[in-house]
């Protein structure tokens, strides 16, 4: 059984998965339904972690931050 799925999207990348969507042959539905099973396909403990990712790796070692800390900074950030 087929379900609508609404997303929102920029409409800059709207217009570029438009353009490959067309190119591809594929409906966006169809590459959406693709990714989809891509990524639920594969184990999370599998993935490969990227360079960025991996130069982050410790960055907060023996940071004490609670979640209130958390939530004062997302307040102070988003004023």
């Amino acid at each position: 059984m087929h379900r609508k799925l609404t997303l929102r999207l920029d409409e800059g990348l709207i217009q570029k998965i438009k353009r490959i969507s067309e190119k591809s042959g594929k409906s966006v539905s169809q590459m959406v339904a693709d990714y989809f099973v891509l990524i639920d396909e594969v184990d999370p403990d599998q993935r490969e972690i990227t360079p960025r990712v991996r130069s982050l790796y410790g960055a907060l070692a023996g940071a004490e931050m609670s979640e209130d800390d958390y939530r004062r900074h997302l307040e102070a950030k988003h004023r």
